[in-house]
């Protein structure tokens, strides 16, 4: 069964990391409907969600993306680049031990959910502020063992890989090109985000249905040309804490 762990926005989101946006008021209120509404949509495509409570110590615990990573054969965790977030690790290890066995990257090697890219059996990892040489090396040494491949991509306009490349099905990535190494990902078909939404390929897709924030109305409609339905969301309050929309779920097959 398609399953989604999520985790409640934090009260202390206002004082969340933020690398490549302006610090701007967050209504905690808006913010948590969209964060509801976002659970809602993954329930609507087939996803039984998993809430786990708020951290209120941990400002930027909704992105569960980060601190794990779930493939078909294991689970895996990761010591995050930014030193503020680790302790968001230990609860979703908890959880995930029930689905899977877990296996860690160490210090001094950092990694981030949000910079793995997995495409089929091919994981392209980003070589960001917050996933290192060491942390790389070290994933490739687990993963290897269940013949996946590893290839490093240098991010360098944006947080994390994702936050610049998501898959959308169909051999075709949606992308702002110019925020990473495009050259290590060759043999995909392309649709880049409209100029005027440079951050607009975070993307989360289901089947042919890309959900989108609501925001990016220029890319949608190139997305829309090459044939894949569109489901616009609205993350507004949620996207002033550096948000995208793979971000705040750990979505992987139950096997129930």
């Amino acid at each position: 069964m398609l399953t989604a762990i999520t985790r409640g926005v934090s009260p202390a989101m206002a004082s969340c990391e933020l690398s490549f946006v302006e610090r701007v008021p967050i209504d905690l209120s808006k913010a948590l409907k969209q964060h509801r509404a976002y659970e809602q949509v993954l329930e609507k495509f087939g996803a039984k969600v998993i809430p786990l409570p708020a951290e209120p110590a941990l400002p930027d615990s909704m992105f569960v993306e980060d601190p794990a990573m779930v493939l078909d054969e294991l689970a895996l965790i990761f010591p995050l680049g930014a030193e503020s977030r680790r302790g968001e690790a230990a609860s979703l290890a908890k959880v995930l031990s029930g689905f899977r066995a877990l296996k860690y990257v160490q210090p001094p090697g950092t990694a981030e959910g949000g910079d793995i890219l997995r495409v089929g059996r091919n994981l392209f990892v980003g070589l960001s502020k917050r996933t290192n040489e060491e942390g790389i090396r070290q994933l490739r040494s687990i993963v290897g063992e269940y013949r996946y491949t590893v290839t490093a991509v240098p991010v360098s306009g944006c947080l994390h890989l994702k936050s610049a490349v998501t898959f959308l099905g169909r051999n075709t990535l949606l992308a702002n090109r110019k925020w990473f190494d495009a050259s290590s990902m060759p043999g995909f078909e392309w649709v880049d985000v409209s100029p005027e939404e440079k951050h607009a390929a975070n993307a989360l897709a289901f089947g042919d249905t890309v959900i989108l924030p609501a925001s990016f109305p220029l890319t949608r409609a190139q997305v829309e040309t090459r044939g894949f339905k569109v489901f616009p969301l609205d993350i507004s309050e949620l996207q002033k804490a550096e948000s995208g929309l793979t971000c705040s779920s750990l979505l992987f097959d139950a096997k129930t």
